[in-house]
């Protein structure tokens, strides 16, 4: 099964193994794909894969095998909507849940003929395609071995995540330094306050200057030191989309970590948007969480916000109440009043997306993009785009 795929990864570059190649093939016999080649994807590079740097090479590969494979067509946009807010399962008695001897391709036919009968919201049923019950097609219900439509897991194709190539910047030869990051935070010294007293530090680009005006011949000039006055509250998306950019965003961490001009560093986390909790490790638990209006109370206007996610989510995970369903908690505001109440307070304040920008526009997360962006000045995660979100922190207002 697949081997032409193997053999090609193989050609290409990735160094691949026959025990690799038998996981996978378990896994497949196992179902862990799903019965969709979005879920294959992931699931080879999971097992083929053994660096981050390699990602962009698997996804050329995979593009150049499956090329001629149609996805799934688009969801109808009134389908997409409701199937994006499911209700709770129904229970059914596990015996009748069987898969019937169903293969994918009579299912897939299936849900064509379904897709083209069907012209309202069903849920909770075994025929239709719906949300929260035992039909083969739909999603958040019981059938097993059925095809997913729409909900958390649908997103993109594995064309299309594929074919964004995002992971350019996680090739060994296109690796950005920690040192690129940290040089640019250099910017917020221009806050600094000068110190009263002797000059003792030196200035580099005014000795460079005067050494240049005087023919070559070495003149060091010094000034007085700055006192530190730079706050920076930093608040990071963890999880989920976020995952393929980990090595990104871990090196924009290490350099805001190591840069030591800052009077008061704060960093927390959230996952999609903040709502009532931030958390203050990657992983988002309850035993982590902190009341997010405790820290608009705590921390001055005078700090200043970089905001680092895909801010790419379901249009009700940032519009509605409820919040994030990822992490199984009800939020009494949704995140878009979360985000007037920071931007209300901090006006110096941006967001850095680690999105290509064509995908701001149209995609998955779009939506939730555009009204973000309404609301906070957004950057893109590259040296470029943080050079240009510093520039506007430490411009005059």
């Amino acid at each position: 099964m697949f081997t032409g795929f193997f053999f090609l990864l193989r050609a290409r570059g990735l160094k691949v193994s026959l025990q690799e190649w038998r996981t996978l093939l378990e896994g497949l016999e196992k179902g862990l794909h799903g019965s969709s080649l979005t879920g294959f994807y992931y699931l080879a590079r999971a097992v083929l894969v053994h660096t981050e740097a390699d990602f962009d090479r698997f996804d050329q590969v995979f593009l150049e095998y499956f090329r001629d494979v149609q996805p799934f067509d688009e969801l109808p946009k009134e389908l997409e909507e409701w199937l994006s807010k499911p209700i709770d399962p129904v229970e059914y008695d596990p015996a009748a849940l069987k898969n019937q001897g169903l293969d994918i391709e009579t299912i897939r036919q299936m849900l064509e003929q379904r897709m083209k009968e069907q012209h309202e919201r069903h849920d909770g049923g075994t025929h239709w395609v719906g949300t929260g019950g035992a039909s083969p097609f739909g999603n958040s219900g019981y059938y097993p071995g059925g095809i997913r439509v729409g909900g958390q897991g649908r997103n993109r194709s594995a064309l299309q995540v594929a074919g964004e190539r995002n992971f350019r910047d996680f090739r060994e030869d296109r690796v950005l330094e920690t040192r690129q990051f940290q040089m640019a935070f250099r910017r917020l010294r221009q806050f600094s306050a000068l110190e009263d007293g002797p000059k003792t530090e030196l200035e580099l680009d005014e000795t460079i200057k005067q050494t240049g005006d005087n023919a070559g011949q070495l003149r060091l000039v010094f000034g007085r030191p700055r006192r530190n006055t730079v706050k920076l509250l930093m608040l990071f998306d963890s999880g989920g989309s976020m995952w393929e950019f980990t090595k990104l965003t871990a090196s924009l961490f290490q350099a805001v970590s190591k840069e030591s001009k800052f009077k008061d560093l704060k960093i927390y986390y959230f996952h999609n948007c903040f709502y009532d909790d931030l958390y203050t490790a990657p992983g988002c638990h309850h035993a982590t969480a902190v009341s997010t209006e405790w820290v608009l109370s705590q921390l001055g206007q005078d700090y200043k916000v970089i905001v680092v996610g895909d801010a790419s989510m379901a249009p009700y995970e940032l519009l509605s109440p409820g919040g994030c369903s990822d992490y199984y908690t009800y939020n009494k505001e949704p995140g878009i009043d979360w985000i007037g109440k920071f931007t209300g307070r901090y006006d110096r304040m941006i967001w850095l997306n680690p999105l290509p920008q064509d995908n701001w526009e149209r995609g998955y997360g779009s939506d939730t993009i555009r009204i973000i962006k309404k609301a906070v000045p957004m950057y893109r995660l590259t040296l470029e785009g943080l050079q240009q979100g510093l520039k506007y922190l430490t411009a005059a207002r």
